[in-house]
């Protein structure tokens, strides 16, 4: 059986990597990619998918 884990760490890092995200795409739109995966990667540890 597979244990409940709290995901509010990986909500809070997901959030900041959100606010990472949109200063790049404010800013520096070339750089927009370099933060995409933690943004996809953090939310998908969120919502416990892997």
């Amino acid at each position: 059986m597979e244990a409940n884990r709290s995901t509010a760490k990986y909500w809070m890092l997901f959030f900041l990597w959100l606010v990472i995200l949109i200063v790049l795409m404010i800013f520096l739109r070339q750089f927009f990619w370099l933060a995409l995966p933690g943004v996809v990667t953090y939310f998908a540890l969120a919502m416990d998918i892997m």
